[in-house]
């Protein structure tokens, strides 16, 4: 039988523990016009889903939580139950493509059928039309998530396909092998341990990587400072987009010596900052802690979530963009050598050799309590560099769509297509009035951001910040080039800080207002 990995079902778990939840991802696809007809598009999509695991599969689970769920033949499956068709409300610009795509994600996905569905969303300015591709997260991570988006949308001919497990073979022969597992729990372990045995460098290395991991995540058990970032989320959803240039990230990486992860996550930060001091809060050293998730997956093809996390406190209190950049780089780094994600991935393979009932009785019981640990979930995937098509029309652009749950009120996913970095942001509706504020801020901060790399000269002593050249041999000498930009701003009073940071954000959002009154249809890979 082809049973779910603790780490697939935990999605299930968390999503019964949580009744607002919809835990599912997601892409947005929009593509040059005209639209197919509806039946063009079901059948340039069916011709290749058999190329696509879990494509005709449903879940099973076994009464009591004796064993996991596991992978079943739907035999009543229907691909064209999966396919929708709607209207973009006019005028069909982002804001209301965006509306449409967070009112379709608070939908759960019928755990009766197969867990995907596709939305053919019409009407966008231009003649354009958009693909929402919703899959729930227990089937797939954000890694393979993309993987299926290059077999789906292609002109190329469909290849060979994927073999399924056998036929459901009812609530009997699950009983029965879970039963059979649970009589070979201590033979699994016991393997584990000899296998250890067997080689005990590496044993000592990896219960030392373990351990110094696990003293990681230790720090993420201090709460972060209270603030309206957390708290209570309820079932309706926003969601706004985030255009960027990849050869900015690229320039700014370059100059600052530091990765697209890196300045994802410190575009991110400022635009929590900057949403923080919008709100009349302090953003303290300690608001802000992050889930980031960490791909573990090693060169085999197969679907399924194989994450690890890492645990990183962004930098909100830090006010120039640069200052963020470097701390943000410091703290993965930090993060990186103490092994917390290698920690993360050795506990769910020592889940993968227990009883599943506890397993799944405890993440259970963790979505029923209020945490107050991690503020938000920030993903980063590469995307396709090479342009995806549905029947003959080019994807224009590519969005990511990640849930949010358990507290945390914002989610942002990011995702690289041909020249572009976009970041999806999804926001509890109820508790984020600021509509399309996150956005533009992360915007602003790249483009900050660029604007400094671009000033930089080869051999120089620091980089400009847009105040001065740093010239201090002692202070630069030895630094990061981050840390050397940042020291060529001068500290100004915290009030005052606070009201250039709003003034900024101001004429950034007053500059991309003007923009679009004037085209229509602006070029997202230049947002400003």
């Amino acid at each position: 039988m082809d049973h779910l990995s603790p780490l697939d079902a935990a999605f299930l778990e968390l999503e019964d523990g949580d009744s607002n939840a919809s835990l599912s991802l997601a892409s947005v696809a929009v593509l040059e016009g005209p639209p197919p007809s509806h039946a063009d598009f079901v059948r340039s999509i069916t011709v290749r889903l058999p190329l696509i695991p879990r494509h005709r599969q449903k879940i099973h689970r076994v009464p009591l939580d004796l064993g996991p769920p596991v992978w079943v033949d739907d035999d009543r499956f229907d691909a064209a139950r999966h396919f929708h068709r709607v209207a973009v409300p006019a005028p069909g610009g982002e804001r209301e493509l965006c509306e449409l795509v967070a009112l379709l994600m608070g939908e759960r996905l019928d755990r009766d059928h197969p867990l995907w569905e596709f939305w053919v969303m019409e009407g966008l300015s231009g003649g354009r039309w958009a693909v929402l591709s919703k899959l729930h997260h227990c089937v797939a991570d954000g890694v393979t998530g993309n993987e299926l988006l290059k077999v789906l949308f292609t002109d190329a001919a469909a290849g060979t396909a994927t073999a399924g497990p056998a036929p459901d073979l009812g609530t009997v022969d699950l009983l029965k092998d879970a039963a059979r597992r649970l009589l070979l729990t201590p033979a699994r372990q016991l393997r584990a341990v000899v296998r250890l045995a067997l080689s005990p460098s590496r044993a000592v290395r990896e219960i030392a990587d373990a351990l110094s991991g696990l003293r990681a995540f230790t720090s993420a058990l201090i709460p972060a400072a209270r603030s309206s970032l957390s708290g209570p989320v309820g079932p309706d959803r926003r969601y706004e987009v985030a255009h960027t240039s990849l050869d900015d990230v690229h320039g700014i990486c370059r100059a600052f010596e530091v990765t697209v992860n890196d300045v994802a996550l410190a575009a991110v930060t400022g635009a929590f900052r900057a949403l923080l001091l919008r709100r009349g809060e302090e953003p303290v050293p300690n608001a802000m802690r992050a889930l980031v998730p960490v791909s573990v997956r090693g060169g085999h093809d197969t679907v399924g979530n194989e994450v690890s996390l890492m645990l990183p406190l962004l930098p909100v209190d830090v006010p120039d963009p640069a200052g963020r950049l470097v701390a943000v780089h410091r703290r993965s780094a930090a993060l990186k050598a103490s092994k917390e994600a290698e920690a993360g991935a050795a506990l769910t393979g020592v889940a993968a050799s227990a009883p599943f009932a506890p397993v799944a009785w405890a993440v259970r019981l963790a979505a029923g309590l209020p945490q107050h640990n991690v503020v938000s979930v920030v993903t980063n995937v590469p995307g396709p560099r090479t342009p995806l098509t549905s029947l003959g029309r080019e994807v224009e652009d590519l969005y990511p769509y990640v849930p949010v749950a358990l507290r945390l009120r914002t989610g942002v996913a990011v995702l690289s297509y041909r020249d572009k970095l976009n970041f999806g942001i999804t926001l509890d509706f109820a508790s984020a009035p600021d509509a399309g504020f996150l956005a533009k801020a992360i915007e602003a901060d790249v483009l900050a951001l660029a604007r400094i790399a671009r000033r930089s000269r080869p051999g120089a002593d620091g980089l400009v910040d847009g105040v001065r050249e740093q010239h201090d041999r002692n202070g630069g000498e030895g630094q990061h080039p981050a840390e050397r930009a940042r020291h060529g701003t001068a500290e100004k009073p915290r009030q005052g800080r606070h009201q250039e940071e709003h003034r900024q954000h101001r004429e950034f959002e007053d500059d991309r207002e003007q923009q679009q009154r004037v085209s229509p249809q602006p070029d997202p890979a230049d947002p400003a």
